[in-house]
């Protein structure tokens, strides 16, 4: 039964992600198509107010229009959230947030993180839920899905780049207002709070007093699956009935954080008129998410070693920091899911994982091209196959070729730094944490699964994911301001990086394809490609893998 639930909501989603894909091919193209029809008046209206130019853009001005436009929202941000207890839209009386916890919070969102060193529903007002959460949520995934659309046009020969504000307008417009409105209603019909009255008080049976929260709750769990962004209204992220009522709406999240991050590797085929290379990039991020998930759901449902040898019967798995509505096998999907797609939002506490079990997420996100979240992710894996076409060239002596543009230094140099600058703000944070006591401090389980706490938030932070080993005391100066850092150079390095690439790119001519051109549609580039990704994942990060999962396992056997 765990495996049937498994694989037809994994089959659902690759179902709704072919449709999706061609309606995003239609949302992108730079030529006029029927959505413009019904979306081109409403978009028309928004540059005219703001007075936006709409006009293609080189990749300098693409980058200076992302960087200048994201950097004004998180000085709003911050500036609302630091001082939301003296703003109106806050009938909980709730205070102004601490200066560093305000700037990790800012950061954090801005960068479609959502890592939470706070509690939602005690430390934000409904003001900062919905002028800066909910905002954010709606702004940065769609800079993701801008500098992925970005990226595909200079690798398929487009006129342009195009226009970073007009695509992220689009984005808003077509794709994610249309989803998250729909989404929002299903969940209020399934009995998720969605009011501006002020937190409930209850008298319990013993004659107690109980506060419970609530308040604009749909409106920020649909957005927040659909644009990969995480965190959560209530503390316990989507393990809260009021997030997350019953199994039909876990499902229904798991589909939305996973829609777009799947359908994007299939517009990138169509959007290059190679419907192959769409399936085989779709393919290898989902054998790479069939493995990552099979070790997690075979380790939970094995249980704790542990428990084993005392005697006590594990019948239903590793039940441990999991909801009872659903069970290791729906607790397995999510967090696969929301790591893959780097979502951060958890409908199980992660910190209570078996040591193998939680290396699937921490691999997923330490690869940070597994689907991954809305845009970033697809581009790392067109990242990793360029570094692939680069490297088979190099082993028959013929110049790289990638979709008839030639590969040259440039482009090399830009991918790796790429590449290297995720393990190196993972890897070197960790060691400072683990070494100082400002940062050991925070670990709640001292030993091998105290090294893992430590990996996993920094892992998250850098593959702006946003989920945490809870277990960790992160509310400090030294988290807030390193953990902030992380997610900003993690975000904003590869970006530019990126998008200097698909400007280089984009003004190359097309070499003709000749007998000894290299396939990139084929049964060999998808080895190619999976060794890769997964050669270079485990040089990098299987040293510390070992220090923390492995042998942590090693010491409850």
């Amino acid at each position: 039964m765990d495996l049937l639930q498994i694989v037809v909501v994994l089959a659902i989603a690759v179902v709704l992600a072919i449709p999706m894909a061609k309606y995003l091919t239609d949302v992108y193209s730079l030529e006029l198509t029927k959505q413009d029809r019904v979306f081109g008046g409403m978009e028309r209206f928004i540059f005219k107010l703001s007075g936006l130019k709409t006009g293609d853009m080189k990749w300098q001005q693409y980058t200076k229009a992302l960087l200048i436009s994201n950097l004004v929202m998180f000085i709003i941000s911050y500036i609302i959230i630091r001082f939301q207890g003296e703003l109106p839209g806050n009938p909980s009386k709730i205070a102004n947030m601490e200066p560093l916890l305000a700037l990790n919070t800012a950061a954090s969102f801005l960068t479609n993180t959502n890592l939470q060193h706070y509690s939602g529903e005690s430390g934000l007002t409904y003001l900062s839920q919905m002028a800066v959460i909910i905002f954010l949520m709606f702004t940065t995934p769609a800079t993701g899905i801008a500098l992925c659309m970005a990226f595909f046009r200079g690798l398929t020969s487009q006129r342009s780049l195009g226009n970073f504000y007009v695509d992220v307008i689009r984005t808003i417009i077509r794709v994610l207002l249309p989803l998250s409105i729909l989404i929002c209603l299903v969940l209020v019909s399934q009995g998720v709070p969605q009011t501006f009255s002020p937190t409930a008080v209850a008298t319990t049976l013993e004659g107690d007093t109980q506060n419970i929260a609530r308040g604009p709750v749909a409106a920020l769990e649909s957005i927040k699956h659909l644009g990969t962004n995480g965190g959560g209204f209530f503390g316990v992220n989507s393990a809260h009935p009021f997030e997350n009522p019953n199994g039909f709406t876990n499902v229904l999240e798991i589909l939305s954080m996973f829609l777009i991050p799947a359908a994007l590797p299939l517009t990138f085929g169509y959007m290059a008129r190679n419907k192959k290379l769409g399936w085989i990039l779709f393919s290898a991020m989902a054998f790479m998410l069939f493995i990552f998930l099979s070790i997690t759901y075979i380790n939970e449902k094995n249980g704790n070693p542990a428990l084993e040898q005392i005697g006590l019967s594990q019948t239903e798995g590793s039940m441990e920091g999991k909801e009872v509505r659903f069970g290791v096998a729906q607790s397995a999907l999510f967090t696969s899911i929301t790591t893959a797609a780097t979502t951060g939002s958890v409908n199980n506490m992660h910190d209570t994982l078996t040591p193998l079990g939680s290396i699937a997420p921490l691999a997923m996100m330490m690869l940070n091209c597994v689907f991954g979240g809305d845009g970033v992710g697809t581009v790392n894996i067109l990242m990793y196959s360029i570094l692939a076409v680069f490297l088979a060239g190099l082993m028959v002596g013929r110049t790289p070729e990638f979709l008839g543009k030639k590969i040259e230094g440039r482009e090399m140099k830009l991918i790796a730094i790429a590449i290297l600058i995720h393990p190196l703000i993972i890897l070197v944070p960790s060691a400072i944490a683990l070494a100082t006591q400002m940062g050991s401090a925070a670990i709640s389980n001292p030993g091998f699964h105290g090294i893992t706490q430590v990996v996993y938030e920094f892992t998250s932070s850098a593959a702006n994911n946003g989920s945490g080993f809870e277990g960790l005391g992160d509310n400090t100066p030294f988290w807030n301001v390193s953990t902030g850092l992380v997610m900003l150079f993690g975000r904003y390095f590869s970006m530019i990086a990126m998008i200097a690439v698909s400007g280089s790119l984009l003004v190359k001519k097309r070499v003709p394809e000749t007998i000894g051109t290299f396939k990139t549609d084929n049964g060999t580039f998808f080895v190619i490609l999976l060794a890769s990704v997964l050669i270079i994942g485990a040089l990098t990060f299987f040293p510390i893998i070992a220090l923390g999962p492995v042998a942590e396992w090693l010491t409850i056997r």
